[in-house]
């Protein structure tokens, strides 16, 4: 028995560290030229979640040169048990040590995984900063999401990919290949100043940061003495053209104890032009890029046929937004309701929902049915440019009772700007009316459950309101307790998140350079898994902050100018920071934009600029007024 073997009998889920599962992928260490191994900064169960990671393990693995393997945050009885036998951080798949690797690649997907980064490399026995690592060390690279304000990490990751990852990560490899093979290679430094000519990769640690007296951000600018092709001044995102043809896992690796998702996900497209104006991913991940639905429906049968789940979720940023939606759910229920196969869709505009669709999802067995109308009153959605009315609400949960849905759930966001206690209470109006519809579509009292979710407001990089501070503390706590008292009916369940948390997500979220030192304090101090209540320690955080030097607040709570310099303005999305504000004015005015998949272009720059367009698989995209962005 290994050393390996001893210490997983005495942890709680050694599933969690054995690998092995079916279509999980493991080739011949000796005989591939680079290794990689994607890192999931959270335990197996969350990760395998991910479709992303699966998207990138199949694209990695499909070339015959490189090998991808996986490596999630150990839990922390596996942590403590790797120090005591001092054994090294290791992948799934060959339980080689991640020191070994080539290159090691995390996922950003939350804020507050970020202890969890610098925990997984520092059992991984490579140096924790990137300016301490050597030749020998593999190089730490990141990409997701929280990669759009990379500064906060920027300190211990090597470079980050902006992005699309699996348009980006081909080249990446093949300069690395390239880079490894000479026989004449200089140091890493060499390699990542190469890395940084490919469009798409932000290397921080070419860039220099200037501040202020008054401590606020002066410049990021790139380092000119550097030797080379010059060093880019913004980096612009990349993405996929013709998503269609894009490769897609149809063989993903099923876990071996049960997910937080445990089914088949089918990413039916990418992007979202709705342009509710806090969503950093309805940017982020623009344009709208649709399947077609011959490739949706032949992508589920292999994933049927590779998997054994029972169930399929339709996924994107807003499923029932996709052109050809009912045909395909029809299409899907048609081939595979007969094996027991189930349709699922997750959190729904209410409205794009219809009792049609409502009927057609349930055909198997009934899946949650989840909807976001983000704000209580009519003024304050229109402010956040949601498009819906209370009346798509209630068209909508009727449907769904009467279709037989016994229960629901509402997400709203509280902490939105201007918003006021009568916007809180249109929250509790209606939870109010979808309780009385469902007595009246005669859903029995018992059975009835409306759950009501609150969301604390953090504002995001590259949003419409990036500029606005978060609501204080004290604040949010205040708004919490009202709507838990508001609520007490019988019938609906509340939730909320610890604002805390939220606090310390604003902070990553806007932070700047200068975080990383409060991040390693707070990491040596004991901070892991910030996003798992049992495990956030929000008085350690608060010592970090101390011991580095640094207010939160300064972050969380300022708002800022137009014409301020942001931590994230040398990161380009494609949409332009002038639509952006003009965004964030038609906010206070409470004044509406269209969706450009229906309505005159929007002019948010990211079409010309990055020279792509809607890719609408039922081909009804209406570029009426199409101006090239030139607002």
């Amino acid at each position: 028995m290994t050393s390996l073997d001893k210490i997983l009998l005495k942890v709680q889920k050694p599933a969690r560290y054995v690998g092995g599962e079916w279509n999980s992928i493991r080739k011949d260490w000796d005989s591939v030229a680079v290794k990689t191994v994607f890192a999931f900064p959270d335990v197996y169960e969350v990760g395998m979640s991910h479709l992303g990671m699966q998207i990138i393990y199949h694209v990695v693995n499909s070339r015959q040169d490189v090998l991808m393997e996986r490596v999630f945050a150990p839990w922390l009885d596996m942590e403590e048990q790797l120090r005591q036998n001092s054994l090294p951080l290791f992948s799934l798949e060959s339980r080689h040590p991640l020191r070994e690797f080539d290159i090691i690649g995390f996922t950003l997907q939350y804020e507050m995984s970020f202890t969890n980064i610098l925990n997984m490399i520092d059992l991984s026995q490579v140096p924790l900063r990137s300016s301490q690592r050597g030749d020998a060390d593999p190089f730490i690279i990141a990409g997701g999401p929280c990669a759009y304000n990379p500064e906060p990490l920027s300190d211990f990751i090597d470079l980050f990919v902006i992005g699309e990852g699996e348009e980006v990560i081909g080249e990446l490899l093949d300069l690395y290949k390239e880079w490894k093979a000479g026989a004449d290679r200089a140091g890493r430094a060499d390699f990542l100043r190469l890395a940084a000519g490919i469009r798409g990769i932000y290397v921080p640690s070419l860039y220099q940061v200037k501040y202020n007296e008054d401590g606020f951000l002066a410049s990021v600018e790139a380092k000119m003495e550097i030797p080379g092709p010059p060093v880019p001044a913004r980096v612009t995102k990349r993405l996929l053209k013709n998503f269609d043809q894009a490769p897609f896992p149809v063989k993903p690796v099923v876990p071996n104890l049960g997910a937080v998702h445990d089914r088949m996900m089918l990413e039916v497209f990418r992007g979202c032009t709705r342009g509710c104006r806090f969503c950093q991913a309805g940017v982020i991940y623009r344009p709208v890029r649709e399947k077609k639905p011959d490739t949706l429906l032949r992508q589920a049968e292999q994933l049927a046929r590779n998997t054994g789940y029972d169930e399929i979720s339709l996924t994107s940023l807003s499923t029932a937004d996709y052109s050809q939606v009912k045909e395909v759910i029809t299409d899907l229920l048609n081939r595979h309701a007969g094996k027991g196969i189930n349709i699922s869709l997750p959190s729904l505009r209410v409205d794009a929902f219809s009792l049609e669709m409502a009927r057609q999802v349930q055909k198997v067995r009934k899946s949650g049915l989840t909807f976001a109308p983000e704000a209580g009153t009519q003024r304050l959605r229109d402010v956040i440019n949601k498009g819906v009315t209370e009346e798509n609400l209630i068209d909508a949960v009727t449907g769904a009772f009467g279709a037989g849905w016994s229960s629901v759930k509402l997400y709203f966001m509280i902490g939105l700007l201007t918003e006021t206690d009568e916007d809180l209470d249109g929250i509790v109006s209606m939870a109010r009316r979808v309780v009385e519809t469902g007595l009246a579509q005669r859903v029995p009292r018992g059975r009835l459950k409306v759950t009501v979710s609150a969301a604390s407001f953090v504002p995001k990089a590259h949003s419409a309101f990036q500029w606005e501070p978060q609501d204080r503390l004290a604040e949010i706590k205040r708004k919490q307790r009202y709507l838990k008292e508001k609520l007490r009916m019988r019938g609906v369940v509340f939730n909320w998140h610890e604002p805390e948390v939220s606090f310390l997500e604003a902070v990553f979220a806007r932070g700047d350079r200068r975080l990383g030192a409060a991040l390693e304090k707070a990491w040596e101090l004991g901070c892991r898994f910030d996003g798992w209540t049992e495990c956030f320690k929000y008085e350690k955080w608060l010592e970090a902050f101390r011991l580095a030097g640094l207010d939160p607040e300064h972050y969380a709570y300022r708002r800022f100018a137009y014409e301020d310099i942001l931590p994230w303005d040398h990161i380009d999305s494609g949409v332009s920071k002038k639509y952006l504000a003009r965004e964030h004015r038609q906010a206070l005015e409470q004044s509406l934009t269209g969706d450009c998949r229906h309505e005159k272009c929007s002019g948010c720059g990211l079409c010309p600029s990055l020279e792509v367009d809607l890719e609408i698989a039922g081909g009804k995209s209406v570029r009426a007024g199409y101006n090239g962005g030139a607002n």
